[in-house]
């Protein structure tokens, strides 16, 4: 048997120590769906998903995942219930964006595999990648159109996808993580962390929840409050780097899934 907990982001808050001590150093196959992940709105400071990143990722034998649609949720909660230690999947409150979901398909993801996006076709000197964890992934890829960025759905948190990092970190001028976390020991500092020691140093942007508790109201205006939006996100990396970014609206090709 595999037991599977479904609760709210907040609520595994309270359970923090029984996660510890009694799934994960034993190691045990134990699959968290963790619901309100990121902006929950209307249930305000109480309900909003800021910190399970931060919390779980230091974790040892934790696999963590964000999907930033439906059908990946689906693949990811199946891939979660197939792994032999625990795991969580971390999905917002709400409908999803909208994509095609076949029913029929339970099949797995590979462990910590990134899949590339959109690749940029701007010359050196001003190649910026996005690499995205979760739903805010679309709207990286409309802010990718205007400044011609690379996009990375990173899809798993841990572990990441070490070669893909190295990957866009050699191929790019600068990096911009997104996610719908605190910025504090959440996806984006995972990064740093995993390019530090890899012994590679490169101009980055970490964009995510602030260090402030969220009041009550409607997601999306929040969302675009926050700078998560896709207006949002161009502002942050125009902001941050001035000297890369120029508007392409005709831009490049989308690469397929890799």
């Amino acid at each position: 048997m595999k037991p599977v907990v479904a609760i709210y982001s907040t609520f595994l808050q309270r359970a923090y120590d029984q996660v510890i001590h009694d799934v994960a150093i034993q190691n045990l196959p134990v699959l968290f769906a963790i619901d309100r992940a990121g902006v929950v709105g209307a249930d305000g400071a109480t309900h909003t998903g800021a910190f399970d990143i931060a919390a779980l990722r230091c974790l040892p034998n934790f696999t963590l995942m964000a999907p930033a649609d439906e059908m990946e949720c689906r693949q990811m909660l199946s891939t979660g219930f197939s792994l032999d230690g625990p795991a969580a999947v971390r999905y917002p409150r709400g409908a999803g964006i909208g994509v095609r979901v076949d029913r029929s398909s339970l099949e797995a993801l590979p462990v910590g595999v990134a899949s590339l996006r959109r690749e940029s076709r701007a010359a050196t000197g001003r190649r910026i990648a996005i690499l995205s964890f979760g739903p805010v992934l679309y709207a990286a890829l409309q802010a990718a159109q205007t400044l011609d960025a690379t996009v990375v759905n990173m899809r798993f948190i841990k572990p990441l996808d070490l070669d893909m990092l190295r990957r866009m970190a050699l191929s790019h001028d600068a990096l911009v993580t997104v996610e719908e976390g605190t910025v504090l020991g959440g996806a984006g500092s995972a990064c740093m962390e995993a390019l530090q020691s890899l012994g590679m140093q490169i101009p980055m942007l970490n964009l995510g929840l602030p260090d402030a508790w969220l009041e009550h109201g409607d997601p999306a205006q929040i969302t675009a409050q926050l700078g998560l939006d896709a207006a949002g996100l161009l502002d942050s990396i125009r902001t941050r780097f001035p000297g890369l970014v120029g508007d392409h609206p005709d831009a490049p090709r989308r690469a397929a899934n890799a």
